[in-house]
């Protein structure tokens, strides 16, 4: 009994619909001896049992894809996740009788499938005879056989081909090669042995089933939020996302472990060095592309990369994350996307943000290479971490935007988020990098005549002020600072801080005495195109008088920290008196900035000083993210699966100058796939009105979203929510 199959070398080859496999080298002398041996035990018989059908019970609607959370996927095969039971139904010639007839499914993924590796599964239907996929008939009614099969928990994620094949007097006979009996398996987050198990169902329909996501944006003081469809049941998603792990030659029997996934995936977001799926431009110029403002969904950007086979343009972080996103949940990774506010990007791989200013206390721009981030977007994706010590599984840093290298490639992670908030930064992978984005101090060092430089100002909790992510099951924001490190100024910070200078992470030694004046500048709320104040107050705490030579410096910025083009530029000197304070307004007129705003319409303004009675420096900054016109989303129908409803875009042009090359996108997960319109000019003060027509395709709440986008005005964005019944 337990030698009564052939364990096949390489994919069977089939020369009829249902016959011997041809090529003596697929079957092994040893097993061909068996099968010799066990046909002269056959009983003669001339109906030997043949199979008629094979049924994958694959519909929407039947037990397999409701059991597996797989109803979702628009595709016509059966998807299913591993380590969990699914069935098929096999319909013989004659009923099948166990103690005579022996049959066996067959699962090959990849071109040279081996059993040794795991490519090649035979799956038996009885007890006597198991492999690492369980196999049990459940059901028998007349011809027709119900066999249940359960893929090992650990087994490899991908497009795998199943075969039905039976033992005859004559040999094997073989179902031959039918794409209708593809099948796909994923990572499963609902069972116990699976890498990615996450027990609680809150988050994992939040983190595997949810589709409409919102990503934050904006600063500290002023969060934006940017509805986003990632689309990881839409058609052809899941197709796409395997060819990413194609394009980067992954080997397929890498192919189980999500931890390896994940890493290849990183790397293969970006095209920095492997033609990957979506080409960064911080430049503002998008001529050749899309720009990274105007995407509503990951669908478009993954079916384009798939056809065409070349890197999509144009992303920043929050597409990296995005469409990084979309990738995971559409495999069975549980995942998110974070936003990390003042995130420092250190060129000089140490804990330190330098900011470099002349003797006076003006700030060189030349000089300072590192930049702090008004917010940075990154994945966390959920896995168990058997490479680390224990503890150190859950959620994983993943970062696919190409900031630096790790390895030689372009990528980050997965970090432990646990490792990163106890210090532990030798763990792979990256832990440091992700360590130093949310950690750094930035330090103000004064540059002498002779060039050296000596720290005059440390702020210690500037960087990684807020981290967010979507709260599971609902709209809004849930603050996980607390995941990644202690409370500032905590016993547990100074040892964790300490414990990372151990595994060499340089800090900032010195503590520059504290000056004995404050500046503080406003929270302000600012349309684009507005003129406006800017109140400076300094507050002396002092018992004495103090006289401050400021420097007060506005710039358009980029969300990067990177400056553009600097509009405000004032050197008032101030006076002010013991335990008093005196405030200044600098007047900041639209037509100043405006030419010169770039995509997210930021303005960053740092004021420094030296306090001539001490010698000290103060400083402050802050970001004001400019408020952008809205567009007005209307949908109107009887809100019911099947039946066609129309999407109304209004858009009103709120300046006095035209804009040209206008770009509106349009989607909504399960009711409209994207769609884009184009005009050429939109005069000042008028409007425009595009009408869509959609049918949607399930019942639920949902939304429809839409942006505008074009060289003069950026993020631009509306949305409406809708309910549609069966």
């Amino acid at each position: 009994e337990s030698n009564d199959w052939n364990y096949i070398s390489k994919q069977p080859q089939m020369n009829s619909r249902l016959n011997f496999p041809i090529g003596a080298t697929l079957i092994n002398i040893e097993n061909l001896c068996i099968l010799c041996l066990l046909s002269l035990f056959l009983p003669v018989c001339s109906e030997y049992l043949d199979i008629s059908e094979v049924d994958m019970m694959k519909r929407p609607d039947e037990s397999n894809k409701i059991a597996h959370h797989t109803a979702l996927y628009h595709s016509d095969y059966l998807i299913v996740r591993r380590g969990q039971e699914f069935q098929v139904k096999i319909t013989f010639s004659r009923p099948y009788k166990p103690a005579e007839d022996k049959f066996a499914l067959e699962f090959v993924i990849g071109s040279s499938p081996q059993f040794s590796k795991g490519t090649y599964v035979p799956v038996f239907p009885t007890k006597q005879r198991q492999t690492t996929w369980e196999g049990r008939i459940t059901n028998t009614s007349d011809n027709v056989v119900t066999m249940a099969i359960t893929p090992a928990a650990n087994c490899i994620v991908g497009k795998y081909q199943m075969y039905v094949a039976v033992v005859t007097p004559y040999g094997i006979r073989r179902t031959r090669k039918e794409s209708t009996r593809d099948m796909y398996i994923l990572f499963n987050p609902w069972v116990a042995g699976d890498a990615v198990f996450l027990d609680d169902e809150t988050e994992r329909q939040e983190c595997v089933m949810t589709e409409m996501g919102i990503i934050y944006h904006g600063s500290y003081d002023d969060i934006a939020e940017r509805d986003w469809n990632y689309g990881q049941f839409n058609y052809g998603i899941l197709d796409s996302c395997l060819y990413i792990m194609d394009r980067a030659e992954m080997p397929i029997t890498n192919r189980g472990d999500p931890i390896k996934i994940v890493r290849v995936a990183s790397a293969m977001l970006n095209s920095r060095d492997d033609e990957g799926v979506l080409v960064g431009n911080w430049s503002g110029d998008y001529t050749y592309g899309v720009a990274p403002t105007s995407w509503t969904g990951s669908t478009d950007i993954l079916l384009t990369y798939n056809s065409s086979k070349m890197p999509v343009c144009y992303a920043q972080c929050w597409v990296y994350a995005a469409v990084f996103n979309t990738f995971l949940r559409c495999l069975g990774i549980p995942s998110r996307v974070v936003t990390n506010y003042y995130s420092a990007h250190d060129n000089d791989g140490n804990l330190k943000t330098d900011i470099i200013m002349d003797e006076n206390g003006k700030i060189d721009r030349n000089r300072t290479r590192d930049s702090i981030w008004n917010y940075h977007c990154w994945n966390e994706c959920y896995m168990s971490r058997p490479d680390l010590p224990p503890g150190f599984g859950g959620w994983q840093v993943v970062d696919a935007t190409p900031q630096e290298t790790s390895d030689g490639m372009y990528r980050c992670g997965p970090a432990s988020v646990q490792a990163i908030k106890h210090g532990q930064i030798c763990f792979p992978f990256d832990a440091a990098f992700v360590f130093a984005e949310i950690n750094s101090d930035v330090v103000f060092h004064s540059r002498r005549k002779d060039g050296t430089l000596e720290p005059v100002r440390v702020n210690r909790t500037h960087v990684g002020r807020l981290v967010l992510t979507k709260s599971p099951g609902d709209v809004t924001r849930r603050d996980i600072t607390d995941q990644y490190k202690f409370a500032e100024g905590s016993t547990e910070e100074r040892t964790v801080l300490e414990k990372a200078e151990e595994y060499g992470c340089k800090r900032e030694k010195s503590s520059p005495p504290a000056a004995d004046v404050d500046v503080v500048l406003p929270n302000l709320e600012i349309s684009v195109g507005d003129n406006f104040e800017l109140n400076v107050e300094f507050e002396n705490k002092s018992d004495e008088r103090r006289t401050v030579d400021a420097y007060i410096s506005g710039s358009v910025v980029y969300y990067t920290g990177v400056a553009s083009t600097e509009f405000l530029f004032l050197t008032p000197r101030v006076v002010i008196e013991p335990k008093m304070s005196e405030s200044g307004v600098a007047i900041v007129e639209s037509k100043k900035y405006m030419k010169r705003l770039v995509e997210q319409a930021n303005l960053h303004f740092i004021v420094t000083g030296k306090i001539r009675e001490t010698g000290l420096i103060i400083t402050a900054m802050k970001v004001v993210t400019l408020r952008n016109p809205k567009l007005i989303i209307e949908v109107s129908g009887r809100g019911k699966v099947s039946e066609e409803m129309i999407a109304t875009v209004e858009f009103t042009n709120p300046f006095s100058f035209n804009l040209e090359n206008v770009y509106i996108r349009m989607e909504g997960p399960g009711m409209m796939e994207p769609k884009s319109r184009y005009y050429r000019l939109v005069i000042g003060g008028s409007s425009l009105t595009w009408t869509e027509y959609f049918t949607p395709q399930r019942a639920g709440t949902s939304r429809v979203i839409a942006t505008l986008d074009c060289p003069a005005l950026r993020q631009v964005q509306g949305q409406a929510s809708v309910t549609i019944n069966p």
